[in-house]
């Protein structure tokens, strides 16, 4: 019986110093967490983009760039839509997330993008400190240099972002029926419809060709 007793001891012991190994390898491996905020058109598709990318903790779709406080989806102008990407940077680099982003928009277009025209759907990345704006000036850079035409996505200075209204966050994977111009559709299905007939990953992938990340 005392040898069971020892034994069983022994187990979980093991156990337990082996579930404190893997712990301290997952802490070793996680890096500090950062945030980038970039505006690419819509914001329900960059959102949808980002958060099936590895190291990438969360994307918030919400507005920035204007002068308003507290901007909603009704009333937001002068602002862009923008996405605040939140990344673990020790499994994801800055100049990694920003170079999947210029090459998921059409940094060439200073309309708007794609369907959606107008200044709120236009492309910039927001920085905050010097390191970042360095990172993002080299991103549109290299995006020029990769295109050979020019880029027309600014590099500006982050003052504030504003989450958008709750129904707009996840609006990709949401089962909720609303009305479309197709009929009743879950949010799901009619971001899909909308992503489609928007021509977004065509454009994209037309332009960005084999680099473009998220172009189905």
């Amino acid at each position: 019986m005392k040898r069971c007793v020892r034994e069983v001891k022994t187990v979980a012991l093991m156990l337990l110093i082996g579930a404190a190994l893997l712990l301290q390898g997952t802490v070793a491996h996680a890096g500090p967490r950062e945030e980038l905020v970039v505006a690419g058109g819509c914001f329900w598709c960059v959102e949808s983009d980002f958060e099936s990318v590895p190291g990438v903790v969360s994307a918030v779709s919400g507005f920035s760039g204007g002068k308003s406080k507290n901007p909603t989806y009704k009333s937001h102008a002068g602002h862009y839509e923008a996405v605040k990407i939140t990344f673990d940077a020790g499994k994801i680099s800055r100049d990694k997330v920003l170079s999947m982003f210029m090459r998921s928009i059409d940094p060439t277009d200073a309309g708007g993008q794609f369907c959606d025209r107008g200044a709120a759907y236009k492309t910039a990345v927001f920085y905050k400190g010097a390191e970042q704006k360095a990172s993002a000036q080299k991103a549109v850079a290299d995006a020029g240099k990769d295109l050979g035409r020019k880029i027309v996505t600014k590099v500006l200075p982050l003052n504030g972002f504003y989450p958008a209204e709750a129904y707009h966050q996840d609006y990709y994977k949401s089962s909720k029926v609303v009305l479309t111009r197709a009929g009743p559709k879950s949010k799901a299905s009619a971001y899909k419809f909308y992503r489609k007939a928007c021509g977004r990953d065509a454009k994209v992938k037309a332009l960005w060709g084999g680099a473009a990340p998220f172009a189905k």
